[in-house]
């Protein structure tokens, strides 16, 4: 624990300072999530890469509250008792009144303490907890709605650990930070109670948000227009909304996580968040300083082995001059711009036809579904390519064996008799077995929803076949990825280090941990000014396309648009020489200092300051009532011009082994990242959500 460590921070680029330097070791701070060991969605990466940091800050004063499930606690959690006197006392006294609340570590990086509420074994209270949350703010929850229902006794739970907790703070302060709706009746409950906490609540995504963007509605044209209370009830989702928004309403302070979602908050939840805090990544943990383009090339080679096998009897392409891009994520077609994707390849597929390019992408979709196996034909692939591979190990061996006792004689042997003609017949046997009248199968396993699946059918109307004209073939991997999978023995990020591009075009994607981190791996990828990770770039970053974040208008313009853009994208990636694509990888990675939690939890412990000046006036209070604005920064552009390593290109496709001569003139690597090593530790501005300026919507429906 960081002992005497004060609030009053000199450090911290920016924050406010307190008149009276508090240290750490007399405030307690809380965060309450469903995800806590509980890995649902982008919340539990949120939390544990940012655990480490904050509790380097806080040490033993930092706990996360969240459910609690037998085999998470089993697999994740070590138990030990509570060092804080006031913990102790809250999670004891719980125990003795018909509670089971457990305590430990969190077996991640930073080992954060945990306390966890039992759901199931609290559930006999749900009806008195119902009256509670009726007579704190009105908000009736139906009795068929079991998330809902799990959700008020997580929060009735949160709220009397709190209470029992600061009965027993000697003193300390307490700040409580909210993650999502989810949490959000424990923040209603502490508030109506009138305990003695400041409390912030985050929003990742509204709730309506998601709703009606997967529904093909015209979000962000028609923010204004909305009749939320209606677009809710139709959805029958209109009590979870009162959740959300109460709880939005009832924190001393509300923040989300870009300015995107910020508009969005404004208008779906009315309430602007009173600080920004952007998604980091615990940089460390992916670091491979200069090894990363080593290990895009090893895993880059297990990627190629699975294509032997998938594209057997059809491997008429080189695979030295073949691109892997994947998407990848939920399973939302629309949201995750998986329709403005393949809509892009299919163009994509037309311009490489017509420039007869020898380029090959393989386009890789890893986005769960529903299926009963795997598929036959996929199966077969590997197992064939599997055989040729022992038939050519075992030639090789006797090949290798007669060249040996011939050279030790003296001899040269004569190439025509070295082979017999067994050999010959189990090479020309082996060669047949590569034959197949059926083209290479678009997807892994086989779909339940075959007909009606999205990316199936529109591939179907856009002919993307895997045929051997295409130039971009397409492979649906309805699994998440994982290292003992029979097919792609492969974990996500041994995968990502493989693949040349990530592909993100989302339509509704609040932050986006995906391309972050492809970033903070060394590979290029593509985000949208739609995404929160897309707009941070945009905005910290002079140049995004020439550091190999290519960022697709998704705002202002019309689908058809986007797309004819985004097709641009792909096409000027396909053009790269295989130098320039390793400096661009070098320039995207040498971005990941600014993804990491070391310079955006800085954003975290201004909305903190924040609500203990909210909560406690007659104790804190800031110089300012906003937080001063850093000088802007950008992220230069790269000395070496053009602005994007394609620009030098000519206009078709060359080949990736091909290089100009004039290429490495203006391009000095050590130089360049010395610079950008120089510029990093620039400060980043403190945003508050811009005051004044009315945000634009999109003109069009994407």
């Amino acid at each position: 624990m960081l002992r005497g460590r004060s609030l009053s921070v000199t450090s911290l680029g920016g924050l406010p300072r307190w008149e009276a330097g508090l240290p750490v070791e007399d405030l307690l701070l809380f965060e309450v999530a469903w995800e806590v060991t509980n890995k649902v969605g982008g919340i539990y990466t949120v939390i544990q890469t940012k655990a480490k940091t904050t509790a380097d800050e806080w040490g033993d004063n930092y706990f996360l509250l969240g459910p609690y499930f037998e085999h998470n606690m089993k697999t994740q959690v070590e138990q030990c008792e509570p060092v804080n006197d006031a913990v102790r006392r809250a999670v004891d006294a719980m125990n003795k009144r018909g509670c089971q609340v457990y305590f430990g570590r969190w077996l991640i990086e930073g080992s954060p303490y945990v306390v966890l509420f039992d759901i199931g074994y609290s559930a006999w209270n749900l009806d008195k907890w119902k009256g509670d949350l009726w007579e704190a703010c009105n908000v009736g929850i139906p009795y068929h709605d079991e998330e809902a229902n799990e959700m008020l006794i997580f929060g009735s739970l949160t709220a009397w650990f709190l209470k029992e907790v600061t009965d027993h703070a000697d003193g300390k302060h307490v700040i409580v930070q909210f993650h999502e709706w989810q949490a959000g009746t424990g923040l209603i409950l502490s508030r109506a109670r009138k305990l003695p906490i400041a409390t912030v609540f985050t929003t990742h995504a509204t709730l309506l948000g998601r709703y009606l963007c997967a529904a093909n509605i015209d979000f962000y044209n028609h923010l204004d227009k909305f009749n939320i209370d209606k677009e809710a009830g139709e959805r029958q989702i209109y009590h979870r909304y009162c959740m959300e928004r109460a709880s939005v309403h009832c924190a001393h302070v509300f923040t989300t996580v870009s300015e995107i979602t910020a508009i969005e908050a404004e208008h779906m939840l009315k309430r602007k968040p009173d600080v920004i805090t952007p998604n980091g990544l615990n940089v460390k943990k992916f670091s491979a300083v200069h090894e990363f383009q080593n290990l895009h090339a090893m895993y880059k080679a297990r990627i190629q082995d699975f294509v032997r096998g998938h594209f057997y009897g059809h491997l008429d392409f080189d695979l030295e001059k073949t691109l892997f891009l994947f998407i990848a994520g939920r399973y939302e077609f629309s949201n995750k711009g998986a329709d403005i994707f393949l809509e892009s390849l299919s163009r994509l597929n037309f311009l490489l036809r017509i420039h007869k390019s020898d380029v090959t992408v393989v386009v890789f979709f890893i986005m769960p579904a529903k299926t009963n196996n795997f598929n036959v034909e996929t199966l077969k692939g590997q197992a064939v390519r599997k055989q040729l591979w022992d038939t050519a190990h075992s030639v090789k061996e006797k090949f290798g064996k007669k060249l040996y006792d011939a050279l030790l004689r003296g001899e040269i042997p004569d190439m025509n008799n070295i082979l017999d003609r067994d050999d010959l017949t189990i090479m020309k046997r082996a060669i047949f077995s590569t034959q197949r009248q059926s083209l290479p199968p678009v997807t892994t396993h086989n779909m339940i929803d075959d007909s009606t699946d999205p990316i199936l059918s529109t591939i179907r109307r856009i002919g993307l076949f895997n045929s051997r004209t295409d130039r971009v073939k397409v492979i649906l991997h309805p699994e998440f990825l994982s290292s003992t999978s029979p097919l792609l023995p492969m974990d996500y990020e041994e995968f990502v280090r493989g693949c040349h591009l990530g592909v993100f075009p989302s339509y509704y994607e609040p932050w986006g941990y995906t391309p972050a981190e492809c970033t903070v791996m060394g590979i290029p990828s593509v985000t949208t000014n739609l995404s929160g990770f897309g707009c941070f770039v945009q905005e910290h970053v002079a140049d995004p396309t020439a550091y190999g974040i290519y960022v697709v208008d998704r705002r202002f313009r019309s689908p058809d648009d986007s797309c004819n853009q985004l097709t641009q994208f792909l096409y000027g990636f396909c053009k790269q020489s295989r130098r320039q694509r390793i400096i661009q990888r070098n320039r995207t990675e040498r971005l990941s200092d600014l993804l990491d939690w070391r310079y955006l939890g800085r954003y975290y412990q201004h909305a903190r300051h924040l609500t203990l000046s909210r909560a406690f006036p007659d104790r804190f209070h800031t110089e300012t009532t906003s937080p001063p604005m850093a000088e802007r920064f950008k992220y230069p552009r790269p000395s070496s011009v053009p602005p994007s390593p394609s620009g030098s290109q000519v206009s078709s496709p060359q080949s990736s082994d091909v290089e100009d001569e004039n290429e490495g003139e203006r391009y000095d690597e050590e130089e360049e990242a010395e610079r950008d090593r120089l510029n990093i530790k620039s400060p980043l501005s403190l945003n508050h959500v811009p005051c004044g300026k009315k945000k634009l919507h999109g003109e069009y429906k994407n």
